[in-house]
């Protein structure tokens, strides 16, 4: 039966085909690779040479190919058979990403489906697992790491304890290539040279001396003196530098204020969710034409309906029902009867989508999170509290996954419930077309039927559009909607 030929530290090691196919089944075109590493074992026994470190190149490039994940890399150097493990790309906006933590250490067995480290994305702190077994010999990004591409090599794993030890002053090139020697020194020590060099004839040079009339001119110059009393002193060869003037003398200066001391201040670094929350708001402010619509809202109804279906939550230890949980089921209930708000913009054509995903933003100490509760019009009232105390949670933890705040058609922000704030406008959530801005509920003195006056609680709400999806005629039609279902509750649980 044919074999191909490995090279594992100095070691010449020959593996079947059939154990290749076998170890490597996610290789594409195997069997081409197979033809290329085949060899006659009187044929293999002329490439003894081989264990002095040294590989046919028609092999050493052609091995296995490299993944965007991971890749199994075979050099010229001594290193053995191994396998990179790239930055992963844990949701579609990631570009980079932290190392918040290994879980796992140098020297350390790995398999399939065991945590290796914690990576900070642009939306959450997500575990990322290991696909093979082997043994972690290299960390090459630390606990604490920041901005690494996607795909740059992380770490190393290889697949026997005794190759670990090739790997200690492992390294991976700018350019992609794998290097197990620390890099030379000569260059850095050519570039020293011409700037000691330039520093020594910098310090060799000196001024050129100026003739003692020309340093006789310009010391006189220094010398207060008018035009006249200047000829006079030339014409009687006297030097006024060394004659004491009769006028009156130079007003003392005043003394110098003192420094305006320095504010003191504390930088905080920035967060990957922060950076990428500041760069989705800009994009929105600069490149979406915002405007803005406010309603008020009657809650009366509404705050009698919770009442009394948190009595019966209660008594069936179910989860009770907020405001903001009717303002979700109001909104999905709106977008239903006005579809055009439940869209997104794209330059050839506009997206309307037939599922309902409402976005609620809920803030943490890790920055502003957005979950998804999917497919709110087609909840109760008791399912969408459920959702929301869940996603809530999970974000306070920095437990999200991706499948959590993927895929949000319409946001909700509120401000005013927990935090007493009337009414404000907020930005849109690219590539979302509305956004709703709740506020706090209060009491006002209204007129009542009979011409007298009465209290009544009201909830101002302000809804962010795009201009360049939803016209402002579609805006008021939604804010319509939304007023009715939320001053008449109870068509919200039929």
């Amino acid at each position: 039966m044919a074999h191909c030929l490995r090279i594992s530290g100095a070691r010449l090691r020959f593996i079947s085909s059939s154990s290749l196919t076998s170890r490597f089944p996610y290789i594409r075109g195997l069997d081409a690779i197979h033809e290329k590493l085949l060899f006659e074992e009187d044929h293999a026994l002329k490439h003894k040479k081989a264990m002095s470190g040294v590989i046919d190149k028609r092999t050493s490039n052609c091995l296995l190919p490299r993944n965007a994940l991971s890749s199994r890399q075979i050099s010229s150097t001594t290193v053995s058979l191994h396998q990179e493990i790239g930055m992963p790309s844990l949701s579609p906006t990631m570009t980079q990403g932290n190392i918040a933590k290994w879980r796992k250490r140098e020297g350390d067995q790995v398999a399939p489906g065991d945590v290796l480290c914690e990576i900070e994305t642009d939306k959450a702190t997500l575990e990322m697992e290991a696909m093979e077994e082997g043994f972690l010999a290299k960390i090459l990004c630390g606990d604490g790491s920041k901005d690494i591409p996607v795909g740059q090599p992380i770490a190393i794993v290889v697949e026997s304890e005794e190759e670990i030890a090739e790997f200690k002053d492992y390294k991976v090139a700018a350019g992609g290539a794998s290097s197990s020697s620390p890099p030379k020194k000569e260059a850095a020590l050519k570039e020293e040279a011409p700037k000691d060099e330039s520093a020594k004839s910098s310090s060799n040079q000196s001024a050129p001396e100026l003739p003692k009339s020309e340093q006789t001119v310009s010391a006189n110059d220094r010398v207060f003196a008018s035009p006249a009393a200047r000829k006079i002193a030339e014409e009687n060869n006297v030097s006024l530098t060394n004659l004491q003037g009769s006028g009156t003398a130079v007003a003392p200066q005043k003394p110098s204020e003192k420094p305006i001391q320095s504010l003191d201040f504390t930088d905080i670094p920035n967060t990957q969710i922060r950076r990428i929350t500041a760069q989705r708001l800009l994009l929105s402010k600069q490149t979406i034409p915002h405007y803005y619509l406010t309603v008020d809202t009657q809650v009366d109804s509404l705050l009698a309906l919770r009442s009394k279906l948190n009595n019966l939550q209660e008594a069936s230890s179910g989860k009770r029902i907020s405001i903001n949980d009717f303002v979700l089921k109001a909104a999905a209930m709106a977008l239903r009867k006005v579809p055009e708000c439940n869209s997104s913009w794209n330059d050839d054509y506009i997206r309307q989508f037939h599922n309902v995903n409402i976005s609620v933003a809920v803030q943490t100490d890790f920055g502003l999170l957005v979950p998804v509760v999917r497919d709110a019009d087609k909840k109760g009232l008791a399912a969408i509290a459920d959702d929301v105390k869940t996603l809530a949670d999970k974000a306070k933890k920095n437990s999200l996954k991706p499948t959590d705040y993927e895929g949000g058609t319409f946001t909700v922000s509120n401000l005013g419930g927990p935090f007493g704030v009337k009414q404000f406008c907020a930005i849109i959530n690219p590539p979302q077309a509305c956004i709703l801005a709740v506020g706090t509920t209060d009491k006002r003195v209204v007129r009542d039927l009979d011409g007298g006056f009465t209290t009544s609680t009201y909830m101002s709400v302000t809804l962010s559009c795009d201009h360049r999806v939803v016209d402002g005629a579609i805006g008021a039609r939604w804010l319509g909607a939304f007023k009715s279902y939320i001053e008449d509750p109870v068509t919200l649980i039929l």
